[in-house]
């Protein structure tokens, strides 16, 4: 089970008793309202965020939150409400809010809680090491800011401005539990540096950004690092042309890459696909990437950005191979959505748990330099702008920049360019995937070369 650290170490006000206190009076008020099922959650948050620009200091951010929410089910019906007051009256209240709601929301068949059966019970939720409290001062953080601000501007002299540097730490903690039998939760922290400089002067300036995230601040690449980083992408950018239009193979370098994932992930998730707004509709055990492409989901990665033994319902999660040599093994569920679609729940309510996606095909040499090669002559893409995809058609049009490639090797930097294709075709296309891996949320892979695209330019 998740270890809680005592208060003074974590900088929480609450402890877990105290949530399990606030939960259960919760449950039960709801118990003698008369609802025939109910599920409760307690949280909170706390943070510091620092940002520093062009070597001074810009703001400092404390935050600190705290929340109850209570789900109440009158057979078919459900309501819910929360606080941020904890005091029994304010429970009382919100309790009773959530049950008034309830009694007046139309009756939904297939509302309810999970089924017994599939809740995680409290003697399977693993440690995973998710909770690591960055002792940091605003002074502290400062100084790290200023640092990888500083190592950006002294990487080139090119560095002429920023758009500034940051550090954040943050860390929360929750207790959930509900009438079917389910009591968990578990602290976490995610933590970042970044920055963001600008290269060139006039009409020639360039931008780009780079940061660090982990779950342990002493995990996280150094300042230095992340600003050096930040630097080399900015003034790699400089003297960026148009191209003309034309169709080529694509390069997605791989945080880009992670979205391509993101678009699958999402078009077979339950939300979409029960509403008919998937073009992935209907897909399970079809062939939607090429053989050589798996995807598989591990919910148990330790210090993992997604990972959980229990979903936000309290249904167990579970390791599985989502893609099988390109087929689709299974969607991404929660209890609601599972029931809609005539299936059981996959324990994804709240999204995915730690996606590795990988080739076949792929060797531990497919450096970026070898991804490069096997574009050839065609698009490598670092940037994407814009939300132009359309999930119930697959359409994708997004405005991009990044660099021509010409047999093999970067020619020069282009911009002011649009990519378009459609995802089924893209995910279909995909000839090769980087050993380049990059987690990007709790989503990790390589570089993604797909076979080809519409490129408009001048």
């Amino acid at each position: 089970m998740n270890k809680q650290p005592a208060q003074a170490a974590t900088g929480f006000s609450y402890s877990r008793a105290d949530f399990e206190e606030l939960v259960d009076y919760a449950l039960a008020h709801a118990r003698k309202l008369g609802a025939t099922d109910a599920g409760a959650e307690a949280s909170e948050g706390c943070g510091l965020s620092v940002s520093v620009r062009k070597g001074e200091l810009e703001t400092v951010e404390r935050n600190r939150d705290k929340s109850l929410g209570i789900t109440v089910y009158l057979n078919s019906q459900r309501g819910n409400a929360s606080t941020s007051d904890f005091s029994r009256g304010a429970i009382e209240r919100t309790v009773q809010a959530a049950y008034d709601i309830a009694r007046f929301t139309a009756q939904d068949p297939v509302a309810g809680l999970p089924e017994p059966e599939d809740v995680a019970p409290t003697e399977s939720h693993r440690d995973l090491d998710l909770f690591h409290p960055w002792e940091l001062t605003s002074e502290q953080a400062a100084e790290l800011a200023l640092r990888c601000e500083r190592a950006a501007f002294d990487t080139d002299k090119r560095i002429t401005n920023s758009e500034g540097a940051g550090v954040s730490a943050q860390q929360s903690h929750f207790f959930s539990a509900h009438t079917h039998g389910f009591r968990g939760g578990y602290a976490s922290s995610r933590h970042s540096i970044s920055v963001a400089p600008i290269a060139g002067r006039g009409d020639e300036m360039q931008r780009d950004a780079w940061y660090s995230s982990m779950r342990s601040a002493q995990e996280l690449a150094s300042p230095e690092s992340v600003g050096r980083y930040a630097a080399e992408r900015a003034l790699a950018r400089l003297k960026s042309r148009k191209i003309a239009t034309r169709e080529c193979p694509v390069l997605f370098e791989s945080p880009l890459a992670a979205g391509l994932l993101g678009g699958y992930v999402q078009a077979t998730s339950g939300g979409s696909l029960y509403r008919k707004s998937s073009f992935l509709l209907d897909s399970l055990g079809k062939q939607v990437f090429p053989e050589h492409i798996d995807v598989l989901e591990d919910p148990f990665v330790k210090r993992g950005k997604g990972s959980a033994a229990f979903d936000e319902e309290g249904v167990r999660t579970s390791a599985r191979k989502v893609v099988d040599a390109g087929r689709v093994g299974g969607y991404f569920l929660s209890s609601y959505s599972a029931r809609k679609l005539g299936m059981k729940t996959t324990g994804n309510a709240g999204g995915s748990h730690n996606l590795t996606l990988s080739s076949r095909l792929t060797s531990p040499d497919d450096t970026l330099v070898e991804m490069l090669k096997k574009l050839g002559t065609g698009l490598f893409v670092i940037e994407l702008m814009g939300q132009g995809v359309n999930y119930v058609t697959g359409d994708y049009s997004r405005g991009a920049s990044g660099f021509w490639v010409e047999n093999g090797e970067i020619a020069y930097p282009v911009q002011e360019i649009t990519i378009a294709g459609n995802l089924k075709d893209m995910l279909m296309g995909i000839e090769a995937v980087g050993a380049d891996t990059y987690n990007y949320g709790a989503k990790t892979v390589g570089s993604i070369l797909v076979n080809r695209m519409k490129v408009a330019g001048s």
